[in-house]
């Protein structure tokens, strides 16, 4: 596997290594010891989830706050998303800034996005199906939402006609100076 640290270096970009011929593919799509030995990340997965949606929809920016904040390992696999990670440690140089990388079911690149972070995806693809593993169990009373086109921010969603299609809850995303955030 091949690490590379993003822009925000707690933001690891993960390529697997892909063994391919006529008849298909194969990859090791999580290996705890190789993980710990490529990432020097020890920690443990608890859920996994799996989302499907269509083309311009947009989902976070989601969190969850302490005692409940989530790690995430994702990856696409079907289809292509443009996949975004915030910085909201309040302690960190990287405050407020974010970083983004295409995740496609061709690349099989995987975003490791720590505690302390905010998410989301834009499906650049007709249809997606995002998969991830989380550090901790989805507790609705300690999530939180960002607005996706927070000014502050200002997040580069690629390829948007207008408006993305966003849930009801994503609608409903705070401004970042709003936001409650990690310490």
């Amino acid at each position: 596997m091949k690490v590379t640290r993003l822009a925000i270096p707690d933001v690891v970009l993960i390529e697997p290594k892909v063994f391919g011929d006529a008849r298909g593919f194969f990859y090791e799509s999580f290996n705890a010891e190789a993980f710990r030995a490529a990432t020097g990340i020890d920690l443990e997965f608890v859920q996994d989830n799996h989302s499907r949606s269509t083309k311009g929809v947009l989902r976070g920016l989601h969190y969850q706050l302490p005692p409940h904040a989530q790690g995430k390992l994702v990856r696409v696999v079907r289809g292509a998303v443009f996949d975004v990670a915030v910085d909201i440690r309040a302690s960190s140089p990287s405050f407020g800034k974010w970083v983004g990388a295409e995740l496609t079911e061709e690349n099989r690149h995987q975003l490791w996005v720590p505690p302390g972070f905010a998410h989301g995806f834009l499906v650049l693809s007709d249809t997606a199906d995002f998969l991830y593993k989380t550090t901790e169990y989805y507790a609705a009373t300690h999530e939180r939402c960002i607005a996706w086109n927070d000014p502050t921010l200002a997040v580069h969603w690629p390829q948007s006609d207008g408006t993305p299609q966003l849930s009801g809850k994503d609608q409903q995303g705070l401004p970042f100076v709003r936001a409650e955030v990690f310490s």
